[in-house]
């Protein structure tokens, strides 16, 4: 986690350097995610994310966007004729590679890591539901006013499976996919 850390840290000043503008602020919205794959039986479950972001400007129409989130995930899983909420909280961090249009629509996309801060799953058998690192892509649209207002709306599939746990029933190959609705604020601070 340190070498990671001093990573993030050393990557953020290398693209500040080379910025145009820069700007952060607040992020919140609500989540639908889900579990695909696997053999598991699933209904989407709400959730909610909210933490802050910052917004490095190349030009008028290209920017990247690093985000820490806390993001609440999982699913109603079917078992045994009952329905359960099997609920994973994460932090997320997603870098977003955003092209903004000068009528303020916007197109997204980028990867994002997750890292599983605790679980509340009902069934007692298993210990560790979930993997400590789920690994994901994302890509979304929206729009963002020129004081840096904005609504987005974004996909989010897994690219790692969830399970971190052994089953003769479940089997654990299955992936997080997440909609998320988010309000946020670009506060700018370095303009062109």
């Amino acid at each position: 986690m340190k070498k990671l850390s001093i990573t993030l840290i050393l990557c953020a000043m290398t693209i500040t350097s080379f910025a145009q503008t820069f700007g952060f602020g607040p992020k919140a919205g609500v989540n639908l995610s889900n579990y695909q794959g696997g053999n598991i039986q699933t209904e989407a479950k709400a959730g909610y994310h909210f933490g802050g972001m910052l917004n490095f400007g190349f030009g008028n129409v290209f920017s990247i966007q690093p985000e820490v989130l806390f993001s609440t995930l999982g699913a109603k899983v079917e078992s045994s004729g009952s329905e359960a909420d099997f609920k994973i909280n994460y932090l997320t961090v997603p870098v977003m590679l955003k092209f903004r249009t000068r009528s303020g629509f916007y197109l997204e996309a980028g990867p994002q890591a997750g890292f599983r801060l605790s679980e509340s799953v009902p069934d007692q058998t298993i210990d560790h539901f979930a993997k400590n690192l789920d690994i994901s892509l994302g890509a979304g649209l929206g729009y963002q006013t020129n004081i840096g207002l904005g609504i987005g709306v974004r996909y989010v599939a897994g690219l790692s499976k969830v399970g971190d746990f052994s089953s003769q029933e479940i089997n654990p190959d299955f992936k997080n996919s997440v909609i998320q609705g988010s309000l946020f604020w670009v506060i700018p601070i370095v303009k062109e």
